[in-house]
């Protein structure tokens, strides 16, 4: 299995999805953010590079990719916060490729609630970088809102704890979990999210329970692995 990730706390959280979704053991590989490609850079900067090499390949679906041979399912990942992003903050050279290359235009954010407004904006806008017409038979797009901190804190914070109204509207949620009271703190640090994965995992019903984007993607990733 392979994922396409903003970044490897992204992919922490995406495995433990993943070990609380599939019957079996199975490999992850983390196709970005690669670390022998330090120019495609992280973040949805290094997504959208991914796919745009991706697409420059002319392969219409992942599936068929022969750079990308033995994978049972493909991941794609970007928070829905990226919404608010412009190309141009990925510099003048990439804004005006943007533009040649016709893709749906950024910023595109909606009103929150519904939360998927957004996330279908970039859904949209992955499928565009990635020259797909629409996810391959074993493609899924995930897209968390407003990130994938929202999945983090529905995991992990107890009934009634005030960050849990309106979670997948609420653009903070990663800063506000690293300022939490001692013992419930969570720093974006890699060890940090691999020391709760398997709480992650282990709550992922009541995620799927909090945050409407995360049952979407379970229904959709049991679909693709055959499950559904």
């Amino acid at each position: 299995m392979a994922v396409v990730a903003e970044g490897p706390t992204d992919v922490i959280v995406i495995e433990a999805v993943l070990r609380a979704l599939l019957p079996h053991p199975f490999v992850l590989t983390q196709l970005q953010p690669e670390v022998t490609r330090p120019k495609v850079g992280a973040g949805w900067p290094g997504v959208l590079r991914w796919c745009r090499d991706n697409a420059d390949r002319g392969v219409k679906r992942l599936e068929d990719d022969p750079a990308l041979p033995g994978f049972d399912l493909f991941v794609l990942h970007v928070d829905a916060d990226v919404a608010d992003a412009s190309y141009d903050d990925l510099g003048a050279a990439d804004a005006q490729e943007a533009v040649r290359r016709g893709w749906p235009t950024l910023p595109a954010s909606q009103p929150c609630p519904p939360p998927s407004s957004s996330a279908e904006a970039m859904r949209a806008r992955v499928l565009a970088w990635a020259n797909l017409a629409a996810p391959g038979p074993r493609t899924v797009i995930c897209v968390p809102s407003k990130a994938t901190e929202a999945w983090l804190a529905a995991a992990l914070l107890d009934d009634g704890h005030k960050l849990l109204v309106g979670l997948e509207c609420n653009s903070r949620i990663g800063a506000q979990l690293t300022v939490l009271p001692k013992g419930l703190r969570i720093a974006k640090r890699e060890r940090e999210y691999r020391a709760r994965q398997q709480a992650i995992t282990a709550a992922w019903p009541t995620v799927r329970r909090r945050c409407t984007l995360a049952e979407r993607f379970s229904i959709e990733l049991l679909a693709a692995a055959g499950l559904g």
